[in-house]
């Protein structure tokens, strides 16, 4: 999606839930039972989610799943995904307003130095919104295709940056084969529930050329996951998000942290660089 003002999802109350593989147990931050007394069990909030003909996403604010939880079903994973995806479309107007001047220029840097060859690229922009860094690749010269899950975002990336938008769920993404030099994923692939996120990120190195470069920008947090508001989202830590997208075979280039020239507790966005293996 949008990466939107610093801190505004990093320091939201979020739900805790205990992650599964392929994290290791080390990496992952507990909270104690008697802090969890009395909250909804997760086939009591799914039953509501997926059931309810009004289903909230308040009813998972205090969800928590250990790793003996029923993994999530297609069904649960859709709904999870409709939610996120309705809260953008609701709000679309107002996100390309408060973020369209938003200075990223960091981030475009990090994808195109690492993307190796001549001049112009193919670069997926996932997650596009509402168009403003698909624009700015494409006055740059470059061959981008934006992708995003909400039709509102993708109507304003196609009228304002014109060209290729795909309206396409990130859990039912089709994606041509080693197509792309690149893949800028800037506060997108946060919204992928961890189940999900090791299929996403093979996915992704499959639709890159060899040696093609993925940049990703995500609010980071210590490995929560879950509910904030309308949105879900996962909060990882740097070891985390890094066992993952080595896992599905990238090759760490660089990290740093957002905004720039902030001490690092004022910096809650983790931005990685990864080079398919």
């Amino acid at each position: 999606m949008v990466e939107s003002l610093a801190g505004s999802l990093a320091t939201a109350e979020l739900p805790v839930l205990h992650l599964t593989s392929p994290v290791p147990s080390s990496h992952v931050n507990t909270i104690s039972e008697n802090r969890q007394q009395a909250r909804p069990t997760l086939s009591q909030v799914l039953q509501v989610l997926v059931y309810s003909p009004e289903p909230r996403a308040a009813s998972m604010k205090y969800l928590k799943r250990d790793n003996s939880a029923v993994r999530l079903n297609a069904k649960q994973l859709r709904r999870i995904s409709e939610l996120t995806i309705v809260h953008y479309d609701r709000s679309a107007e107002e996100y390309w307003e408060g973020t369209r001047d938003h200075d990223v220029s960091q981030n475009y840097a990090a994808l195109l130095d690492a993307i190796e060859g001549d001049h112009p690229y193919s670069i997926l922009d996932l997650g596009c919104g509402p168009g403003r860094d698909l624009y700015h690749f494409r006055s740059l010269g470059h061959d981008v295709v934006g992708l995003d899950g909400s039709k509102e975002f993708v109507a304003i990336a196609r009228s304002y940056a014109g060209g290729d938008v795909l309206h396409q769920d990130f859990l039912a993404m089709t994606l041509p084969e080693s197509h792309f030099d690149g893949v800028f994923a800037n506060a997108s692939l946060f919204h992928v529930p961890s189940q999900e996120l090791p299929r996403i990120l093979l996915e992704l190195a499959a639709t890159l050329k060899p040696r093609g470069v993925l940049f990703c920008s995500n609010p980071r947090g210590n490995n929560q996951e879950g509910f904030s508001g309308d949105r879900y989202g996962c909060f990882f830590d740097l070891d985390t998000w890094r066992d993952y997208v080595t896992t599905a075979g990238f090759v760490e280039l660089r990290h740093y942290y957002r905004p720039p020239e902030l001490p690092c507790h004022k910096q809650p966005w983790l931005a990685t660089v990864w080079r398919k293996g």
